[in-house]
């Protein structure tokens, strides 16, 4: 499925969720999408060998391509984004990056989203943010043994605790600063958690093409499909193609109705 030019692939984790998670990689096929991706499918960081098998026979059998994953991101339903800034859960992250190099061997998924973490007063802010970059270093040298890259995405703000990436340069900062050195790194450009956060979507559509691998719609306020908020997605789109981003863009929105009727604003 595409729009204005960019290949479309739909989350899994947030659309067709009429029906049980297993059920949808096959209803995006059926209304015309090719890749699909997903927020972490398993309730723990290190599912077992028999799961994984399940997971990967599941997208192969819908007949769509895994486009991107995230890594376990700790107990997201009750408010948590991400463990890789928490000192105390690094074993738990260096087993699911294990369980993560696993999907990508059985489904050739190459994208990674890695939650950052929430700032806790339990260590100071330079601990936490130390402990981050390791860790993203050490998954970035995992996946990028196969090709990979992680996708460091900032979040809204007032919507997910203590969360400190909120914006583009906060990202960047870190990708061009003591993460310099990690080749296979990403800015994850959310249309919603952006906007939210005051960033002018047009223009960092336009300077920012070409340090993304990876785009994700949604519209504000809300987080419905584009046309339920107030964000010019045509002009967006239209400024990352001109602006030579080539990448999927990811349908990550939460449908104001049924999925298959929020899909009109691709199908018409």
């Amino acid at each position: 499925m595409k729009y204005r030019g960019h290949e479309l692939s739909a989350n899994v984790s947030m659309l067709f969720t009429e029906l049980p998670y297993p059920d949808r990689f096959a209803a995006a096929a059926r209304h015309g999408f090719t890749q699909v991706e997903s927020w972490w499918p398993f309730p723990t960081a290190a599912p077992n060998s028999p799961e994984l098998d399940r997971f990967a026979a599941t997208i192969a059998e819908s007949g769509t391509t895994l486009n991107a994953l995230n890594f376990y991101g700790g107990d997201i339903a009750g408010g948590e984004r991400g463990i890789a800034s928490r000192p105390d859960r690094q074993d738990e992250l260096a087993a699911n990056v294990e369980a993560v190099v696993g999907i990508a061997e059985r489904t050739g998924v190459r994208q990674f989203n890695l939650l950052y973490g929430q700032l806790d007063d339990r260590w100071s802010p330079e601990e936490q943010a130390a402990t981050a970059v390791a860790a993203i270093r050490s998954a970035a040298k995992a996946v990028a043994e196969f090709g990979g890259t992680i996708l460091l995405e900032p979040l809204s703000q007032g919507l997910n605790g203590r969360y400190p990436l909120l914006t583009a340069d906060d990202v960047l900062d870190l990708i061009d600063g003591p993460l310099s050195d990690v080749p296979n790194l990403s800015l994850l450009f959310d249309t919603f958690h952006l906007a939210n956060n005051g960033v002018d979507l047009l223009a960092g559509a336009e300077a920012l093409a070409s340090r993304l691998a990876h785009v994700q719609l949604a519209d504000t306020p809300g987080r419905g499909e584009p046309g339920s908020g107030t964000i010019p997605f045509d002009s967006i789109l239209d400024a990352l193609k001109s602006s030579g981003y080539r990448g999927v863009v990811a349908c990550e929105y939460k449908p104001s109705t049924e999925t298959t009727a929020s899909l009109s604003w691709v199908t018409g």
